[in-house]
């Protein structure tokens, strides 16, 4: 799927989450990537394969407290 150089992450990489956006849709929560990955605003991914990544990563900042 992936024609520039240096191609991008495959969809069953580790890395997956690094492939280019080809389309983004804020206003849905989704993003299209490179290597057919949907990737949601949650965190949570579909795979070109039908296979789902549930949300994995906190989406809220932490906030540190003063020291």
């Amino acid at each position: 799927m992936c024609r520039h150089q240096t191609p991008c992450p495959p969809s069953d990489g580790p890395d997956r989450e690094a492939a280019r956006t080809v389309a983004s849709h804020p206003e849905q929560g989704w993003s299209l990537l490179c290597n057919g990955v949907v990737l949601f605003e949650d965190t949570g991914e579909l795979l070109p394969d039908g296979a789902v990544i549930a949300p994995h990563r906190p989406t809220d900042p932490r906030v540190v407290p003063a020291a």
